[in-house]
């Protein structure tokens, strides 16, 4: 390893530790704003980091990074919607309408879809740096992580783990900036040589629009801010999705706009742990760290859907499902999903469900506002049912 090298590990180290010192320093960690704000930011930038550089890249060239600011202008638009109805209704069970209840239900249908897509990518990035890197072996360690979630459910065990979620984030918001970091000392090199790479798109047109459609659940989980009123009052679920959205935004853009000019297309082998390779020509460090930060992420995402969904359910049934019930009929569908379906294939069908839920909640927006805003909205819901319509995978 070159003095370069070794330097810019020991700048990625530094970076991560200052990071995840200023993120538990107390004024930060105990603000109200921020501790509002640690869900949706755990959801927005989990996954959807790992396998969206690349994604974009392979699919869109050098125009990745306008696809990606597009995508993160669509959440903060339909994060709008929900933001509206979080201002302008109440929420309690007793007086939810029939569109609403519709809209829980397919919530609690994405959560589904959700952890089977959590648990598919922690299979996977489990096994990327071992000899037992295969898809069966992914999908059995998939499965694993499936009945523990089962046996955690049904011991009453899910509120110790979801205590944890701040570390969690803490720990991935640091390795992220680490990477950032790492990425950008590689890119300021690079464009000094005359060694960035720009490629034309590979897909364009109609079949590149329905493709990004098919990825809008990589920049999903703003919605999280909306279920956290027996937490926060309006105005700090409101303030808190808008300062996790922000943040989210800039990260993804910021990334893919390195990213996109870094790693020639031709040199990609597009699987969803892809990253970590590509990030081994980054740094001899980041392997490690992204494979620690993806598999912490991933099982406390899934954990935090998994809890949401059993929740629901026996709230939509008036308790005739049962938390427990609901948790074994999750795990039921994702297994069937896991070994029925490849990882892009599940990222598809997630962000179906979840363009169905936020068509729903546009609608209800709609029909609550009034003027510009009412028609920004119906145009808002007409996109998300075009999205879960004809979202196409990833191939």
């Amino acid at each position: 390893m070159g003095n370069g090298a070794a330097m810019l590990n020991v700048v990625i180290a530094a970076v991560i530790v200052a990071t995840g010192a200023a993120l538990i320093w107390p004024p930060i960690r105990k603000a109200t704003l921020w501790r509002a704000a640690i869900t949706p930011l755990a959801s927005i930038i989990g996954s959807g980091f790992l396998v969206l550089g690349p994604i974009l890249d392979i699919t869109y060239g050098a125009f990745a990074p306008v696809v990606m600011a597009a995508l993160c202008a669509v959440a903060w638009g339909l994060g709008s919607a929900i933001r509206f109805n979080i201002a302008a209704m109440d929420w309690d069970a007793a007086g939810r309408g029939r569109l609403e209840t519709l809209g829980a239900w397919a919530l609690a249908f994405a959560y589904v879809v959700s952890v089977a897509y959590y648990l598919n990518l922690f299979g996977s990035f489990a096994l990327r740096l071992t000899p037992f890197d295969t898809d069966f072996n992914a999908r059995l360690v998939t499965t694993g992580m499936f009945a523990l979630i089962l046996a955690i459910g049904w011991g009453k065990g899910f509120a110790a783990l979801e205590r944890a979620e701040m570390i969690s984030v803490g720990v991935k918001l640091a390795i992220i900036a680490g990477l950032l970091v790492g990425l950008g000392w590689t890119f300021a090199e690079r464009a000094g040589a005359g060694e960035l790479v720009a490629k034309t798109p590979d897909m364009g047109g109609w079949a590149g629009v329905t493709m990004a459609f098919g990825l809008l659940v990589t920049v999903q989980g703003f919605e999280t801010s909306r279920y956290l009123g027996a937490e926060y009052g309006a105005e700090v679920r409101i303030r808190s999705m808008k300062l996790a959205q922000a943040i989210s935004s800039v990260i993804y853009v910021v990334y893919i706009a390195m990213f996109a000019y870094l790693f020639a297309p031709s040199a990609i082998e597009l699987d969803e742990t892809a990253i970590i390779e590509l990030m081994g020509r980054v740094a001899a460090i980041l392997p490690f760290l992204l494979t620690a930060a993806a598999l912490s992420a991933q099982f406390s995402a899934a954990v935090a859907d998994t809890s949401g969904s059993g929740g629901l359910l026996a709230e939509l049934t008036g308790g005739r499902v049962s938390p427990r019930t609901g948790y074994a009929i999750l795990v039921g569908c994702g297994l069937a999903l896991t070994w029925g379906l490849g990882v892009f294939e599940i990222i598809s069908w997630a962000s179906r469900a979840f363009a169905v839920y936020y068509a729903i909640q546009a609608t209800l927006a709609a029909q609550a506002a009034r003027g510009g805003k009412s028609v920004l909205f119906w145009g808002l819901a007409a996109l998300a049912a075009a999205i879960a319509i004809l979202g196409t995978p990833v191939e």
